[in-house]
């Protein structure tokens, strides 16, 4: 089983990928199976329909990912390509603990549409880690304090999501370089048993390497520490926006979780895991 289960196409903000096109590549590189998982950002994005307030990047509007025109693309995909790849619809919700309502009423509205949910940290009071203004004004410790105490508000009271994308996000933005683990290991141990008391996994996102941490993300540590804990749910993407991304170390990663003991991966339909062995 070779899924990749974090991709974003021209349905997500920052992506021109043709999901249609997306599909013929995954085919083209033998992926069994794909999840699209489009972006939601609520608190620093308007929705498709109400773009009035939305920056604006390469003459469009920069908003939430245009839920039914999207999964109904997919479903059109999904038939034309019937028995060559299993495609799954998902989302990415950048979630804050601010957003927790309207994340959770989305979920509860698209219902059965969709198959999986991804659960990432991609702002913190609506700053924004990409541009630097979440970082600006801190040390290194208030970066990783915050980022991580924003997390687990989140976990704690939103339980509509799939996996936790990406947990250790913040390295990736960190403009002092590396944190040391052990800052962070406790309140990460916490998050974690959260995840897996609720039945809920964790991602293993490979764009770490492309992005030059020399990792995945999360880090080699943190696989150890949920594994530790218990841990069992693991899903692969390779968080793709371009077709140079797409499936992109997906076996690095499947290896690396066998080293650590890990049995497989999971797929899901309609929020139902089904686990692969290595």
């Amino acid at each position: 089983m070779l899924a990749d289960y974090h991709v974003h196409t021209g349905f997500s903000d920052d992506s021109t990928y043709p999901l249609r096109q997306v599909a013929l590549d995954a085919v083209r590189l033998n992926l069994d199976e794909l999840c699209f998982t489009e972006h939601v950002d609520y608190g620093v994005k308007p929705e498709w329909n109400q773009p009035d307030g939305a920056r604006f990047e390469d003459g469009r509007p920069v908003t939430n990912c245009p839920y039914v025109p999207y999964l109904d693309e997919l479903d059109r995909v999904r038939e034309e390509l019937r028995g060559k790849v299993a495609l799954r619809a998902g989302l990415e919700l950048g979630v804050q603990t601010s957003t927790i309502g309207e994340n959770h009423a989305l979920v509860r509205t698209l219902g059965e549409r969709l198959d999986f949910v991804i659960c990432s940290i991609h702002q913190v009071d609506n700053l924004e880690f990409w541009n630097g203004d979440f970082q600006r004004g801190r040390t290194q410790e208030e970066i990783h304090r915050a980022y991580y105490e924003e997390l687990l508000g989140v976990v704690e009271r939103f339980r509509d999501y799939t996996v936790l994308g990406h947990l250790d996000l913040i390295r990736r933005y960190d403009p002092f370089g590396d944190y040391p683990f052990e800052n962070v290991r406790d309140v990460v141990a916490e998050i974690l048993r959260r995840v897996i008391d609720d039945g809920k996994g964790i991602e293993v996102n490979t764009s770490g390497i492309r992005y030059g941490l020399d990792d995945f993300q999360p880090s080699r540590q943190v696989l150890e520490l949920y594994r530790d804990l218990g841990g069992t749910v693991v899903t692969v993407g390779s968080d793709s926006h371009r077709p140079e991304h797409l499936g992109s170390y997906l076996r690095l990663a499947y290896r690396e979780l066998a080293e650590l003991g890990f049995e497989g991966v999971w797929t899901f339909e309609r929020r139902e895991g089904a686990p692969h062995r290595f």
